[in-house]
């Protein structure tokens, strides 16, 4: 697989914000992954012929940014259907650069909540469903599907980063700063608000894996490459995690005698928000038990269709306080366009949640949007033959299939093959969270050019930040709920599948038959920043836990909350040189 999609010449020449950032052809044979760049600054930029690094563009005169962007191969964006940098260095006007950042800043934290959206209302609910008609149990699903479901932003993001090897700077920081955030802030937090006992032998098993797994990114990082057999090794560490966790929760309940397995710390019933219960965008607007009628009856199609696209409950909306609204109405034009595009299959539901009207539209709008969001919509704009876009011919397909279900099924019973609806909203939400993740990393990126900051640091921050909120606020309502040891064991279970996974399959995409090395090449101090902070936390955590009899309490969360500020302070003063090796 190449380094990127090679888009149609016309699509690079489109300039202003809304431009399409078309992808360059792969580069040279040897895939080189640069941890660390943009160059930090203080430091010689490296010398690429006469190509200069595009961080440098603020050195020159704002009268020649637009031209440095345009004939500099390094400030091409891969992917994406925005060209950010063209947007901020030719579309805006030098003076109002402050406005085109926090309009940047502004998008950014919405591509935030589309991530969240996407995968806590659309994405994780078709998981969960997927692995409810495999008829997986609680533990394997909880480390596999549910697993992805909590870290599809993170590991989308960190495959998106690795396809560029300017970006993949971006990657090491987000899992490594990731991997920091949750061990200390996270589980620090957790024992603050609710001071519990740990269950130790998962506790145990879910550090040892995660020191392997950061073991074996920092050999990768030292020898400055990752083989096939490494990317393959990282995958099927994470195999091997799922076999240990089934393997010991059947010994567990085979010790016991038990029957039926119980509830573990992954059970995918688990809350996930900190709003009361709802089971997705979907069916926020259907009637509460005590409003369903006694006898049923026959809704037309069209009342169907509104009510499952409203993705407001007034009921709801009347009884939350003004900032649960402010965020509703921010999040509101995203629910719909999900609504439109992404069935979601409910187990829990008599209906299974089948919408008729809906479900049928989705055969059309759900194919058409994974080739158009597929490569940046490259594929999806071909002229087959020169003639006929492929756009055109899924919507004709999708049509003919639409009516066929229409006139085959009804609106009160759902077909048997209902379940493949889940199948189909898992790769549509897959799909958003894709195109979301490749803009998410585009801006961050022209961040980091704008303010001069390496990838890793934007990475270790923003980044991770973002990809973790989610899970910051979902694990401290579950501890504050009364489920803290379930709330902790999530903290070193999903980041297990984030760093295996991410960096296992974001090195193994870029891979080719003639070219089965990937070099990481870390020049800067800043990666090995990041590999000691979170090796030495969870060094922490492995000997202070079994110390205390597994007993957490608020000393061990101050402490991990205050290892996390020194490793954020020592962070940014080696990304500001201020703390610099001579020897490297």
């Amino acid at each position: 697989m190449g380094q990127g999609a090679v888009g149609p010449a016309g699509v690079l020449g489109l300039a202003g914000v809304l431009g399409l950032a078309g992808a360059q052809p792969t580069g040279p044979p040897p895939l080189l992954l640069d941890p660390g760049r943009t160059v930090p600054p203080g430091r010689d930029a490296p010398s690429h012929g006469r190509d200069l690094d595009c961080w440098e563009v603020r050195k020159h005169n704002s009268s020649e940014w637009c031209r440095f962007i345009w004939s500099n191969p390094d400030c091409r964006l891969d992917g994406g259907f925005l060209n950010y940098l063209e947007g901020v260095f030719c579309t805006f006007p030098p003076r109002l650069l402050p406005l085109a950042v926090t309009l940047y800043a502004l998008w950014l934290l919405y591509l935030f909540v589309i991530l969240g959206v996407t995968a806590e209302k659309f994405f994780c609910p078709n998981l969960s469903a997927i692995s409810t008609n495999l008829k997986l149990s609680h533990n394997v699903a909880g480390v596999t599907f549910l697993a992805f479901g909590n870290g599809a932003p993170d590991v989308f993001s960190a495959v998106v980063a690795f396809s560029n090897p300017r970006t993949a700077g971006l990657a090491i920081g987000a899992v490594f700063g990731a991997g920091v955030f949750v061990t200390t802030v996270l589980a620090g937090g957790i024992a603050l608000v609710k001071p519990f006992t740990a269950a130790s032998r998962p506790f145990l098993r879910d550090v040892i894996f995660y020191m392997l797994a950061v073991f074996l990114t920092f050999l990768v990082l030292y020898f400055g490459r990752i083989t096939l057999g490494e990317a393959l090794g990282y995958l099927g560490l994470y195999i091997f995690y799922v076999l240990t966790v089934v393997l010991c929760t059947w010994i567990h309940r085979w010790r016991r005698g038990d029957g039926p397995v119980p509830p573990g710390p992954w059970e995918p019933e688990m809350p996930t928000d900190a709003e009361e219960p709802e089971s997705s965008g979907t069916n926020s607007g259907d009637y509460g038990e005590e409003y369903r009628p006694l006898l049923p009856s026959r809704e037309p199609s069209l009342r169907i269709l509104t009510t499952a696209l409203s993705p407001l409950d007034l009921r709801k909306w009347r009884r939350k306080p003004w900032y649960w609204r402010l965020f509703k109405v921010l999040k509101v034009p995203v629910e719909l366009v999900l609504l439109l595009t992404v069935p979601v299959v409910d187990p829990d539901k008599d209906d299974l949640n089948w919408k008729r009207p809906l479900n049928c539209l989705h055969i059309v709008t759900s194919p058409l949007l994974c080739i158009l969001t597929l490569k940046s919509g490259t594929y999806g704009l071909y002229q087959i033959q020169g003639i006929f876009p492929v756009w055109g011919l899924v919507t004709l397909v999708g049509s003919a299939l639409a009516i066929i279900i229409f006139i085959t099924t009804t609106n009160e019973e759902p077909p048997k093959y209902h379940c493949v609806f889940a199948f189909l909203g898992f790769l549509a939400s897959a799909m958003w969270i894709n195109a979301a993740a490749t803009e998410l990393v585009n801006i961050l990126q022209t961040l980091g050019i704008i303010f001069q900051l390496s990838n890793t640091v934007l990475g270790l921050t923003l980044l991770a930040w973002g990809n973790s909120i989610g899970d910051t606020f979902s694990d401290l309502t579950m501890a504050r709920q009364g489920y803290p040891r379930m709330a902790f064991s999530a903290c070193f279970g999903g980041i297990i599948f984030n760093i295996l996974v991410g960096v296992g399959l974001g090195c193994l995409l870029q891979m080719t038959s003639s070219q089965l090395v990937v070099k990481l090449e870390p020049d800067s101090l800043l990666v090995w920043v990041l590999a000691g902070a979170l090796g030495l936390s969870l060094v922490f955590s492995f000997v202070w836990v079994p110390a205390q009899c597994f007993q957490l309490g608020k000393a061990y969360g101050i402490c991990l909350i205050l290892c996390y500020l020194a490793f954020l302070c020592v962070a940014l003063l080696t990304e500001f040189r201020v703390i610099r090796v001579s020897a490297v």
